[in-house]
């Protein structure tokens, strides 16, 4: 088996995904942050359909483009409950739960936090996940909804996958993540990779995705001792200027 993941900016920071099961000719979009840019990269891929929506939570920056894409393609919009607050959904998943992308399965894993019902999809035998804005390169999602318990809980159950999971988060905030993790980390290792960081976004590439390996050694959420001090760092994360 073999995944083709497809990323592509839209909107003001967000990225959206094209995900083709290669097997089957399968194609699902993680998330619909706009419609129309959608729609757009997959004419540009020649994929020629979409199969699936895979929606991680509600928020409109990620469901706004439902109703366009679906009625562009008749695809089956899935997501936890919480997506009808904002959009169509058609089938309603939640932890422990499978999504069959052709022959590629994605399997389901609640991450409450940023919202309270957010899940993300891992492709295990593929080693490759979707968090939606639970965790990003050095940060972790705003906590709109849930607690730091939560979202600590959520974080760990991520850091429980292999060290090679390849990590797409839904946004391009890397480099303010690394100014703020800079504050908290002065190893050398660091300050070598938050320049790498910052000269990608000087080239305007993207810095998404990251890996889990990557994101132990350096995300300062990740590397937090427990809980509280989790929340410290996300309270201080919040009020940040840097």
């Amino acid at each position: 088996m073999s995944l083709t993941v497809h990323l592509f900016a839209c909107l003001s920071d967000n990225y959206g995904f094209l995900v083709r099961d290669d097997a089957s000719g399968a194609v699902a979009c993680i998330d619909t942050p706009d419609g129309d840019a959608i729609l757009k990269a997959l004419d540009d891929l020649g994929w020629g359909r979409i199969d699936l929506i895979l929606n991680t939570h509600w928020h409109p920056d990620h469901t706004q483009g439902n109703a366009v894409v679906q009625a562009a393609t008749g695809c089956e919009i899935v997501g936890p409950e919480e997506v009808r607050r904002a959009a169509p959904l058609d089938r309603v998943v939640a932890g422990g739960d499978v999504v069959m992308l052709g022959q590629t399965r994605f399997e389901v894993t609640d991450t409450p936090g940023h919202t309270l019902g957010h899940v993300v999809f891992r492709a295990s035998d593929e080693a490759i996940a979707f968090v939606g804005d639970t965790l990003f390169p050095l940060g972790c999602g705003r906590l709109f909804e849930g607690t730091p318990e939560q979202m600590w809980d959520s974080l760990q159950a991520i850091a429980a996958w292999p060290d090679e999971t390849v990590l797409y988060g839904a946004h391009e905030y890397t480099a303010a993540n690394a100014r703020f993790a800079l504050t908290l980390d002065d190893r050398p290792e660091m300050a070598e990779h938050a320049r790498s960081i910052f000269a990608k976004r000087e080239r305007d590439e993207p810095t998404e995705p990251t890996t889990l390996a990557i994101e132990k050694t350096f995300n300062p959420f990740l590397r937090a001792a427990d809980a509280g001090e989790f929340a410290a760092r996300r309270a201080a994360k919040d009020g940040f200027k840097g």
